[in-house]
């Protein structure tokens, strides 16, 4: 079974792809809690913000994950 570590990038052929631009929705939490997942119980920290994928799974995103790769489309 291959075994791939943080911060040793393989030497393989990567392509570059895209992410995307799926709608989901989001609300900012303004106390820390926690989230069951797909695997698991999740939890987050004040700040950080519940997201429903495309699914209707439910998951934490820390909130400079989100600043980093989402764009708010339609506010609240």
């Amino acid at each position: 079974m291959l075994r791939f570590k943080q911060g040793e990038i393989p030497g393989y052929a990567f392509a570059k792809a895209l992410k995307k631009p799926i709608p989901i929705r989001c609300y900012q939490i303004d106390e820390p809690f926690e989230v069951e997942t797909m695997e698991g119980v999740m939890k987050a920290k004040k700040g950080d913000w519940l997201m429903i994928g495309v699914s209707g799974e439910m998951y934490a995103c820390d909130r400079l994950i989100f600043e980093q790769t989402y764009e708010i489309i339609q506010p609240t």
